[in-house]
């Protein structure tokens, strides 16, 4: 169902079937499509509504129907990842589309979301199915084992899954080495046993002057 062509373009072929995608993301589409505005949430997205504390909101839309269906966000690298059964969590501003049969929700993350400067929440993706997720750069899969814990720079982090806890705690980063930090810097420190994505460049967050 999901395919990638190139590596900033997603097609969906559908046979009378649904996808869950950012607004505004579809460029192009043959075959009868309809498209319906999930503005509300609906179907457990309300978390990528109204998870941000600023208040800003992310609407979702479905596009059931016969053909292919492209999407694309801001020319940014997509990533295509199987659940089966498992949960993903991944910051709603990257999580680009998902099989109608996924479920989405929302989960605490505390002071990590904080000092990323994106709220208190995280998008979460689970069941069985396929989701693609946007990077800043071609994204980097990296393993979590026990005997291996993964640190990550908040800025760079996109998703992780699998069975990992996650903790922020106070480091130095390139950044404040270089004389471009102010205040603590936090980083994210990842234990257990899983996958982290991380990109190869950095949002602004606030990280360095919580």
């Amino acid at each position: 169902m999901f395919r990638l062509q190139g590596s900033k373009v997603l097609a969906v072929d559908m046979t009378g079937d649904a996808v869950k995608a950012k607004n505004g993301s579809m460029v192009a589409y043959d075959g009868q499509m309809a498209f319906k505005k999930m503005s509300g949430g609906g179907e457990g997205l309300r978390g990528m509504v109204t998870r941000r504390l600023t208040g800003e909101q992310m609407t979702v839309m479905e596009v059931r129907g016969q053909g292919t269906c492209w999407f694309a966000d801001r020319a940014s690298e997509i990533n295509l990842v199987d659940l089966q059964g498992d949960k993903l969590y991944v910051e709603s501003s990257n999580l680009l589309a998902t099989d109608a049969g996924l479920r989405t929700g929302t989960s605490f993350t505390g002071l990590r979301g904080a000092s990323q400067g994106n709220g208190l929440f995280t998008t979460t993706v689970e069941g069985h199915g396929r989701a693609a997720i946007t990077s800043d750069g071609p994204a980097v899969v990296l393993r979590v084992s026990p005997q291996f814990p993964l640190t990550v720079d908040p800025g760079a982090y996109v998703a992780h899954q699998g069975n990992v806890r996650q903790s922020l705690q106070s480091g130095v980063t390139f950044r404040t080495l270089m004389g471009e930090g102010g205040g603590e810097a936090f980083q994210i420190r990842f234990e257990g046993d899983g996958l982290v994505y991380v990109q190869p460049s950095e949002r602004n967050t606030i990280a360095g002057d919580v």
